[in-house]
């Protein structure tokens, strides 16, 4: 293997490092702000996060296409139980991470979610690998 495949490897594995980490801060902060969201260990953190991610990513798109009436008879609204249901899956699956109840998974996964939104958009938001095309270049936004 070249040192050239070996940086631009390096550099695609970056974007998959920061996002583990950010979905790893956005857990710990929201078990210091749930009551019913507990780890057992860092290691139980850092493997809830990446299974989250993986569940978000394999997961999330086969429910949200199933349930896809249901999404759209409450106007989005039952994407958040989706997100609820994904960290609930997460916790079944991982030894040393416990959450409560549903509701709990519910406001949780909403906190997560805003979180981890905003700390990617201040930590990826420069890399042009991240930026979302919304419009057709010339500086107009679709909306």
């Amino acid at each position: 293997m070249s040192s050239v495949n070996a940086i631009d490897m390096l550099t695609n594995l970056t974007p998959f490092f920061l996002h583990w980490a950010i979905t790893a801060l956005s857990l710990w902060v929201a078990s210091h702000l749930f009551k019913g969201i507990r780890f057992g260990s860092t290691s139980a953190l850092v493997v809830s996060a990446l299974l989250l991610g993986l569940a978000n990513a394999i997961v999330r798109p086969l429910l949200v296409f199933l349930t896809l009436p249901l999404t759209v008879l409450t106007f989005g609204l039952f994407l958040l139980v989706i997100n609820a249901l994904m960290l609930l899956l997460v916790a079944k699956i991982v030894d040393g991470f416990k959450v409560d109840g549903f509701w709990t998974a519910f406001w949780a996964s909403l906190f997560i979610a805003v979180l981890s939104f905003v700390l990617g958009a201040f930590v990826l938001g420069g890399s042009p690998e991240f930026t979302i095309d919304t419009g057709p270049g010339d500086g107009r936004v679709w909306l």
